[in-house]
């Protein structure tokens, strides 16, 4: 085999190492940690007119998923 042919092989590979550490990394996190980034997230207001996730449509949300 030619080393051209193995050089994506190898450039695959190693991004999938890399997202499989990403994804470790994001599941061992804290709690406190990812519970207070989703929690910044979901305070941010809208401004305008715009679509607004408010404690009904939440409510509904909840009662679609299965």
């Amino acid at each position: 085999m030619s080393e051209q042919s193995k050089t994506p092989r190898r450039n695959f590979l190693a991004g999938l190492g890399a997202v499989a550490a990403g994804g470790v990394a994001a599941k061992l996190a804290p709690e406190s940690v990812t519970s207070a980034v989703s929690n910044a997230l979901s305070t941010q207001e809208p401004d305008g007119d715009s679509y607004r996730l408010t404690e009904h449509i939440k409510k509904y949300y909840r009662s679609t998923t299965i």
